[in-house]
């Protein structure tokens, strides 16, 4: 079969204008990912900002004063709510006035004076589990700071954060959401390709047309290839262009990842759309499969903090391996070496769906 023959660019630019000259679809291929993009870079962060903190400081001394004006100068508290009981801290967390109580106990500075440990406790309110774990490193790190500054004779860690020294989130998120959004996408351009030939009824036409099923396939593949390419370029350049994320990575390196990344996906696209009768079907499956995905690809939780299973599996998910080579390409410059250690197993895993897909396809059209 020639690569470039008649049929295959007529079937190429069939589904290309199917694609395209479709309103519904050209929707669904624009809007939902640029919306998504600025959703989540805004909305979807772990940073915690303009927060309400209970203090009951029973000291009255220097260092708990100190250390009430430092967290009422913290860049995440909003206001500092005095409270001078117990119970007063158990109301305001119940009513939701404040994230957090901070209680000073009363030989707080006394205990900093003569050189022993001096504790304070924090109380969290426990309906917001992953905000207050996070409120609970700002505050110990505030805490340390004081401690540092107050105990001169001891020492302290001063702590750098690589590639990322301001810990700013968007630097995360958005070039994870180009592999995100490009994985969503490719799946639903493949996994409705066959189920909108059903649902219109020119699937039988396919099944008399002079194409061989390879022709098909390949068909099918293309428009998908080029659409995912187009969308993963853009998403990168909005990173660097629009939220100014540094790229430090070898681009060539990312291109290529980006590629093999699309097609071992189009492999799953096309066993869905296989399998569906209908459209909605077809979308249904797309992100049946798709989120699950997210999921175990690493791109909320690590991948480490999983039971072994899931960490197994994750091995066989593509967006696992490009996201490490998507965020290393943006924020670490990754050694060739690492985009290759990731690189093959989307090569392996492009050439088992791609070969599935070949046989549920080639099933149907016989």
């Amino acid at each position: 079969m020639a690569l470039l023959s008649p049929r295959l660019r007529a079937q190429i630019v069939k589904e290309l204008l199917s694609v395209l000259r479709d309103p519904k679809s050209r929707a669904v291929l624009t809007i939902p990912p640029l919306f998504q993009l600025l959703i989540f870079s805004f909305a979807a962060t772990l940073e915690l900002k303009h927060v309400d903190i209970a203090v009951y400081n029973r000291d009255a001394g220097r260092w708990g004063y100190e250390l009430t004006a430092r967290v009422g100068a913290a860049g995440f508290v909003r206001a500092v709510r005095p409270v001078h009981s117990a119970n007063q801290i158990r109301d305001v967390i119940d009513r939701r006035e404040a994230i957090a109580a901070l209680v000073i106990p009363e030989d707080f500075s006394r205990d900093i004076a003569a050189r022993r440990p001096a504790r304070v406790q924090v109380i969290l309110d426990g309906r917001r589990a992953n905000a207050a774990q996070i409120l609970l490193g700002y505050l110990n790190a505030i805490v340390t700071g004081l401690d540092a500054e107050s105990s001169l004779d001891t020492g302290h860690v001063a702590v750098r954060h690589g590639f990322n020294p301001n810990l700013i989130y968007r630097w995360f998120i958005v070039p994870s959401l180009g592999g995100v959004l490009v994985m969503f996408v490719t799946l639903l351009v493949t996994a409705l390709s066959i189920a909108r030939e059903r649902e219109l009824g020119t699937f039988d036409q396919l099944l008399v047309s002079p194409c061989t099923p390879a022709e098909i396939i390949v068909a099918k593949i293309v428009p998908a290839l080029l659409i995912g390419t187009l969308l993963g370029l853009f998403m990168a350049a909005a990173g660097v262009f629009g939220f100014g994320v540094p790229f430090t990575g070898s681009f060539p390196l990312l291109f290529a990842s980006l590629l093999l990344f699309i097609v071992s996906i189009v492999g799953i696209g096309l066993m869905i759309s296989s399998i569906c009768a209908t459209q909605q079907q077809a979308i249904l499956g797309t992100f049946a499969v798709g989120v699950p995905a997210v999921l175990v690809s690493g791109f909320a939780t690590p991948v480490e903090n999983m039971p072994e299973v899931l960490q197994w599996l994750a091995e066989a998910i593509p967006l696992k391996h490009y996201l490490i080579i998507l965020q290393g390409s943006f924020l670490k410059a990754l050694p060739p070496a690492e985009v290759f250690a990731h690189a093959w197993p989307m090569a392996v895993i492009a050439v088992a769906t791609l070969s599935t897909a070949t046989l549920f396809v080639r099933g149907k059209l016989q």
